[in-house]
């Protein structure tokens, strides 16, 4: 047992019989899950579950983000990447500087680009179609994993097209996948406040339908760690829960701590206008939060940590509380963080990841965009401890 714990001992042992049975878990137990203080026992259900779906693999890719604009109509409230047009530092890249700056990220053995822009007013649809195939030109063999479900309805305004034409040129320029973008929070409640652009929920679930029923399978994600509180991050994976009963179009589920952004102000302006108002999320609370997104969303096979949201050691202990997938090396990702002021690097190359993973006690698999194998590498090695185990808190 862990500390004292707020659960009744009778609903603790029923929920650990849903789970060893592998029966799927309510809204109300998702809710008491979170309402447990005992980390070590939900990190031992996660565990389970991980296990069952993935054994002792922790999967890993090579990518890197490229992100060709910043000007965006919306001012999200968690958001310090956006600029609006004219501000100092706004940018928009000419195709041909994209493709440059791709093809210098080539000789790392990437296998996918990450590609994330702002809403940019006035960048004529074209522009999104011809980058994606000057890009796939210039690296035939790295996936295109782009745009989040918000970029997608941002496209149908400017173009005057609907979604399955768009994602259909998209496909053809070379799109393999969309991103988990533009989740957040899903319920109402809570994304009045912290989302500034149309996609909520509908529109959403009706564009990662669409992109799922045309073979594009990718993540879905969501943020946590603000204004939310247990029972909207409940509500947040059983939505998702229920399109993938639908759709199967997810092949991993992402929870992304928010970020504070102190360092961020160059220029004298906060643009995260929650940070006044919120702490971020614990390591702790991370934990949990890994733990019980891994036992309610019992129909999606990965979970990822994106250990640059999370800082390296939590990223490692994410493991032993259900996630198996840990996010490959990064050059730069603005969206909610610039800096963390925990150390956290911006970039991990293919060693340092392989030694994380072995150091938490798993052992280390390359896969691509589609999560097939590329390459399995030895687990720990045992001769530096009797008997390597997962890390423990």
């Amino acid at each position: 047992m862990g500390e004292a714990d707020a659960m009744d001992a009778g609903l603790k042992r029923e929920l650990e019989e849903k789970v060893h049975a592998g029966e799927r878990l309510t809204r109300e137990d998702g809710i008491a899950l979170y309402e447990s203080d005992d980390l070590a026992w939900l990190g031992g259900l996660a565990h389970e579950v991980r296990t069952r779906k993935n054994g002792d693999v922790v999967h890993f890719n090579v990518n890197r983000h490229l992100n060709m604009t910043n000007v965006c109509t919306a001012s999200c409230a968690y958001c310090s990447f956006q600029r609006k047009p004219g501000e100092k530092d706004a940018y928009t890249m000419r195709i041909e500087e994209a493709v440059r700056l791709a093809k210098a990220m080539e000789n790392e053995n990437l296998t996918e680009l990450h590609i994330v822009n702002g809403l940019h007013p006035t960048l004529p649809w074209r522009y999104y179609p011809r980058s994606l195939k000057a890009l796939k030109e210039a690296l035939p063999n790295v996936s295109l994993k782009a745009f989040t479900a918000t970029e997608i309805q941002h496209f149908e305004k400017i173009s005057g097209m609907p979604a399955s034409e768009i994602l259909d040129e998209l496909i053809d320029a070379g799109l393999e996948s969309l991103t988990g973008g533009g989740a957040e929070i899903f319920d109402w409640e809570v994304r009045q406040h912290i989302v500034d652009h149309d996609t909520h929920w509908e529109d959403w679930s009706r564009i990662h339908r669409l992109a799922h029923s045309k073979g594009l399978k990718g993540p879905c994600t969501m943020l946590y760690g603000h204004i939310e509180e247990p029972r909207h991050r409940v509500d947040h994976v059983l939505r998702l829960r229920e399109l993938q009963d639908e759709t199967g179009g997810f092949h991993v589920f992402i929870p992304l701590r928010y970020q504070h952004d102190f360092v961020d102000m160059k220029d004298g302006k906060v643009r995260n206008r929650l940070q006044a108002r919120t702490s971020m999320a614990t390591g702790a609370e991370a934990l949990k939060t890994f733990a019980v997104s891994r036992l309610l969303f019992d129909n999606v096979q990965h979970v990822k940590v994106f250990w640059v949201m999370h800082g390296v050691q939590t990223a490692q202990l994410a493991l032993q509380h259900g996630a198996d997938d840990m996010d490959g090396s990064v050059v730069e990702y603005k969206i909610t963080h610039d800096a963390d002021n925990y150390g956290t690097p911006n970039k991990l190359g293919r060693e340092d990841l392989l030694d994380l993973i072995r150091e938490a006690g798993f052992r280390p698999v390359e896969r691509n965009t589609r999560y097939e194998v590329i390459r399995e590498y030895p687990g720990p090695d045992a001769s530096l401890r009797e008997s390597p185990q997962p890390m423990r808190l």
